[in-house]
Parts: C-alpha cells; structure tokens; sequence
C-alpha cells in the first residue's frame, strides 16, 4: 500500500521560504499572492493490506521520524496499488 505524507509548518511557526517565494512571485508581477507556506510530501510503499495497520503504522514513524511535533503538523493519504 503507499502512503502520502504530507507535512506542513504550524500556522505559528515562521515561514522564510515562503515569504521568500511570496516576494520573488510579487516581483514578477503575481501581486495576487498574498502568501505562501512551504511545506514537503513523503511518498511511501508500505506492507500490509489492512488500511487501519498501515494507517497507524505511518503515524507512529511519521510522529518519531518524518516530522517535528512542535513546529509541524502531517496529513495522511493512503493509496492501495492497482494491479
């Protein structure tokens, strides 16, 4: 089964990249933009068939691993592979 991640930066937490990518948008005309947060995506093929196991064996790792607790947050999206 795969497994997306998706990881982001609290609300609170400071976003320098972004606004970096908000100004260089900004410079280049795209003044619509009125922010931007950058975030990353984790792509995972993980055994197992049960959606619950997977599930909560991609939280566990994601919670010890993937992210840090006190300034990100993460979504998970499994997908099952078709054959």
């Amino acid at each position: 089964m795969k497994a997306r991640v998706s990881i982001r930066l609290k609300s609170a937490i400071l976003d320098p990249q972004g606004k970096t990518v908000q100004q260089a948008l900004q410079q280049m005309g795209y003044s619509d933009v009125s922010s931007v947060r950058i975030g990353k995506l984790v792509e995972l093929e993980v055994g197992g068939n049960d959606p619950i196991e997977v599930r909560t064996k991609v939280e566990e790792f994601s919670r010890k691993l993937l992210t840090n607790p006190l300034m990100e947050t993460f979504e998970i999206e499994l997908v099952r592979d078709v054959v």
